[in-house]
Formats: structure tokens, sequence, C-alpha cells
């Protein structure tokens, strides 16, 4: 290669080095054409997924037209979602033709938190209620269909879901007179060869339960999932938290979404069966306070020669409301359980007593605070004969103390609590008193006393009844708000609790002056506990209803009253005369009961005691 030849490359080279750096571009001129390529990458990006989305939609659009088109119900597909209302004098149910089931119920007597408008129980976002039909293709939901109103008056409506002009479902309500009960049929017509003829429709129940009340913590407590085992008895989910129950091979008369005083239930002439209930607590402050959803199936034929016969109740839980439905019926519906009366024999008092006297009262037009002060001094009068034979052995018992102080110093040592023991019950029975003679007037009262307890927390009349202080009877009345929680307290101080503990700690150091038991230290620290007790029936029933604690306000006023009565009207100087005149010989004295028992002990211990100082002398 001659010197000409490099030369030339050299040159070619230089040029070539030049002009790739004269062509190189600046920083901006680079982040210029990034953003210009990326851009133009992005919406390439953009149109092939909007593409894709086209086709998928295009697709299945195509697929669903198909199988529309092949579907039972496919003239159902489409339609107004509009709102069908029938109602009576008492409730107003609305009904969707989408679904074609209820999607809310006003109760008119009753009125909402506020005390604005009538009490919505629940509304459209609320609840759902879906029927599930087969056959060999599968599965059809109502919830997926319209149906279309027939036979429309003002307390009953049909509406049709229609396969064809000649095939259809009809579901059927009627609004009963003067009632909060809808007569609810399922019945088919032309269907026995379009669906499966398996006898049963499946059910899909959902409600999310309003706090309809102002007392969160209380109202939780009373609102259940409840359910009535056919020819048994009633019973629920818990109402403490998050609960749920399978009844696969249990027949279920009803179902029952129960708030506090308000209740949606779902009644089958046919039995639910393969029975799936959940009950799960909302967040306070959510507005809600439980959420039910229930899965069963019921009868349904599809020939249509038996309709499906089911009732919906939406109404107060108030007793002899649904009380009067089991009058005609050769089955009870217990329908009444769903007010909460306390055990069987509380129940039987509050049902065959309290409530008749409490409507006696009611009928004659006055406050609500005025009848429970009239029931509460009712019921004090029926326990006075048990008050006063308690006060009675009670002030016996203090008359003879001198007499068992000279007891107690005559035995001091601890082993020789025995023949104290002996000895005291010894001259109890010399004087015709029983230690335990005023225990059993206290349990024979208690029944009764405590009826109210578990009566007013359910009395429905009571709700939104204000009476002094107390806008409403049936919830707490806060006196002082606080706007933060304290524990077993809540956010505020309710006054009737405060008053209620007040009233009891003044009777307890009135009791407890009377007994004068202050030498003996175990009576000491007995003391300490009943000055105790009030204090924590404060924390226990800070969020009860106000007229609950009004009632036990009223009832510990007459019950110091009555104490304070008995003590000025008994001259007990008089009384340990009569005891002294009554006096029972010792020797003539057939020990029976607790003082033979009392002996037969002693004895025995004597007799270890023996033996065992024997064994001792003889190592």
């Amino acid at each position: 290669m001659d010197r000409n030849t490099i030369t030339g490359l050299v040159l070619i080279g230089i040029l070539l080095v030049g002009f790739s750096i004269w062509t190189t571009p600046s920083e901006e001129q680079l982040a210029a054409q990034k953003k210009y390529y990326d851009s133009i990458a992005l919406v390439q990006q953009q149109e092939e997924a909007l593409k894709t989305k086209t086709e998928a939609a295009l697709a299945n659009e195509k697929k669903a037209a198909m199988a529309d088109s092949s579907s039972l119900f496919f003239n159902a597909t489409h339609g107004a979602d509009s709102l069908v209302t029938i109602q009576n004098n008492l409730v107003e149910v609305t009904i969707g033709t989408k679904g074609g089931v209820p999607l809310s119920a006003i109760l008119k007597e009753y009125k909402s938190q506020d005390r604005k408008e009538p009490l919505k129980l629940f509304g459209k976002d609320d609840a759902t209620l879906n029927f599930n039909f087969y056959n060999q293709q599968g599965a059809y939901q109502t919830k997926d269909y319209y149906f279309q109103e027939i036979n429309k008056t003002d307390s009953s409506v049909t509406m049709r879901l229609a396969a064809d002009s000649a095939s259809y479902i009809d579901f059927i309500y009627r609004l009963k007179a003067d009632s909060y009960l809808m007569d609810f049929e399922i019945k088919a017509e032309g269907m026995d060869s379009k669906l499966a003829n398996n006898g049963y429709v499946d059910i899909n129940w959902y409600q999310r339960i309003r706090q309809l009340e102002k007392g969160y913590t209380f109202e939780n407590r009373l609102s259940e999932l409840t359910y009535k085992i056919k020819s048994d008895d009633v019973d629920n989910l818990s109402a403490s938290g998050s609960d749920e129950k399978k009844l696969e091979d249990t027949p279920i008369n009803w179902i029952a979404f129960k708030n506090q005083f308000f209740s949606s239930v779902m009644i089958a002439n046919q039995d639910f069966n393969k029975v799936s209930l959940v009950s799960n607590t909302e967040r306070q402050g959510s507005g809600y306070i439980k959420n039910y959803s229930a899965e069963m199936n019921t009868f349904f034929d599809a020939s249509g020669k038996q309709p499906t016969e089911m009732y919906i109740y939406f109404g107060p839980n108030h007793y002899k409301t649904l009380r009067a439905f089991d009058k005609e019926r050769e089955e009870d519906w217990d329908l009444d359980k769903l007010v909460y009366l306390g055990w069987p024999l509380i129940r039987w008092i509050n049902q065959f007593i309290t409530i008749n006297v409490f409507d006696w009262l009611t009928g004659w037009g006055l406050s609500m605070g005025v009848v429970l002060l009239i029931l509460t001094i009712l019921v004090k009068i029926i326990v006075y004969p048990a008050t006063w034979k308690t006060y009675i052995s009670s002030a016996k018992m203090r008359v003879l103390k001198p007499k068992v102080d000279v007891i107690n110093q005559k035995y001091p040592k601890p082993e020789d609590a025995m023949k104290k023991q002996q000895e005291i019950m010894s001259l109890y029975s010399q004087y015709g008193v029983s230690p335990m003679g005023g225990c059993l007037p206290m349990l024979i009262q208690f029944p009764i006393l405590i009826a109210l307890f578990m009566f007013v927390p359910s009395a429905i009349e009571l709700r939104q009844q204000s009476f002094l202080w107390a806008d409403d009877l049936s919830t707490y009345d806060a006196i002082i708000t606080f706007p933060f929680h304290i524990p077993f307290l809540g956010s505020h101080i309710s006054l009737f609790c405060l008053l209620m503990t007040v009233t009891n700690i003044l009777n307890t150091k009135y009791t407890m002056s009377m007994q004068d038991n202050g030498s003996q230290p175990q009576m000491a620290a007995m003391k300490w506990m009943m000055y105790l007790m009030p204090i924590m029936f404060l924390f226990v029933l800070n969020d009860y209803p106000s007229g609950l604690n009004y009632y036990y306000f009223v009832s510990t006023l007459i019950s110091v009253g009555t104490m304070i009565l008995l003590r000025k009207t008994t001259d007990e100087a008089k009384l340990l005369a009569t005891l002294e005149a009554n006096k029972k010989d010792p020797k003539e004295m057939k020990k029976t009961g607790f003082a033979a028992r009392l002996e037969a002990m002693q004895k025995q211990q004597e007799l270890l005691q023996q033996q065992q100082r024997e064994r001792q002398n003889r190592r």
C-alpha cells in the first residue's frame, strides 16, 4: 500500500469521526427524542390494550347473546328497574321489579331514631333476597331477572317471571288488613317441563340490621338471629359476637332477623330445610348493629299444582301482637318468643301477670313513668308479707344477740367452734327462731322482683317515651357525656343509674347499721362487699334503659321506707318478752333438722379428737 493510499484512508477516518461527533445529539436532544419515542410506544400500547379489550368484550357479548338466546328467561334479562309499593295502615313494603322481592319496609306507627320520619326497618342497600330454581342447564337466580307487575292493588301485587306467555313463576304478595304479616306465595304455571321437578327452591336471604335506637351496646345485646325448630323450642345465634350454625337435618318453622324492638321474619308453611345461618357484629358508629344471612330451601312444585306458602313479618317485637298469630293454628308459631321475658318461671310471671297489669295501667292514658311507678308499688305490696317475715326474723335474732355474745365469750378458742355453734343453734331453737327464717321469704319474692328486670328492657311501649329528664325510657339517660370511652362504663353517666347506686349505698348503710356486726372480722369484710355491690351495679347498668334504672331507684327507695317504718313500729322489747314467754324447756326439746345434724357432727368431732389424743399418749 503506497503513501497516497494510506493518506487517503486516514483522511476518510478523520472525516467519519468528525461527522459522527458533529451529528451526535446533545443531552437536551436525547431527552426530547426519548420522550418522543416513549409517547409513541405508550400510544401503541394503549391502542393494543383497547383492541384486546374490545375484542374480549365483543366475544363476551357474543357469548352472552348466544347463551341468553337459549336461556329459559331470555325475555326477562332486560327491563326497567322500577318500584312497586303495597301498604296497609301499619306497614308499607316496596318491591323491586328486578328480583321481584321486597327492597324496603316502613313501619308507619313508629318513628326513626331522630323521630322525624316513620321508621324504616331496612332499605334497598341493606337487604337482599334471592331464589334459585334449577334445570339441566343450571341455576336461575331471580335477582338477575326482571319481573312484571300483575294484579296490583293497594295491599297486594303479583310479580311475574315469564319464560313465555304460557310459562311463568308468580311471586304473590298480600298484606293483611291491620297486620304486619304479609302472605307470600310462589306459584308456577306451565313450568313442569322447563324446571327440574326436585321439589324445592333454594333461598338466600341477607340483611344488615340498622341501629334504630340511641344505645348501641344494649341494642346489640338484644339483637339476635332467632329461629324456631319444628315441633320444638325457639333458639338463636349468639348476640355477643360472630356466630354461625348449620341445621342440615333439622326442619325450621321460621327465621327472624331480630333487632331490639323490631324484626323481619320469614315463615314457611312447608318448613325450611338445610338451613345455614350466620350472624356478625357491626362496628359501633357504622349505623348498623348486626349483619345476618340465611341459606335454606323450602318446598316448590314446578307443576304448579301446589303453591309454596310462606309469610313475611315486618313489625315490632310486641308480645301480644306476636302471640295473636297462634290463636287459630294447630301448631304454635311461638313468635312471641322474640320478646325475651326471662327464664321459664320468670317468663310465666311476666306473661300472665306483668304484661296484663302493664297493659291495664297504660290503658288509663298515664305516662310511662307513672305506669312504672304504680307497677313498682304494686310489686312491693305483693311482696310485703315476705318482706315483713324477713324483717321479723332479723329482729328476733337482733334481740337475742346479747345472749349469743355470752356464748361467744364462753367459747373463745377456735377448736371449740363446733360447740359454740351447737349451743347457739340450741339457743335459737329454744326461742323458736330460725337463722334461715328470712331466707325463704326472700327466695319467694325474688322471681317477682326479677320479672320486671327482664320485662322493662323488652317493653317496646317504653320506646321514645319521655319522663322527667329522660327523653327515652327504653335507653340510657346521659347526664354527662365524655369525649372518650371509659372501660366498663362507656362514654356517659346515666342519671337514674347514678341515683339508683347512691340509694342502694344508703340502703346498705341503714341495713348494716341494724345488724351491728362490726365486731366480727368476717362480718366487717362482708360489710365492705355490701358497699361494693352498688358501685359495681353503676358499671353494669349504666348502658341499660333508664326505665329499668328508674324502677330500681324507686324500688330501693320504697324498700328503705319500708325498713324505717317496720323499725319504728316494731317494739323489740315486747318482741323479746314474747320470745321469753314462748321459750321451750331444753330437756323437753327434741332436736331435729339442722340442730340434730350439728349435734351429730359435734359428737363425731369429739370422738375424732379423743382418738387423736389416745394415739399421741401411746407414742
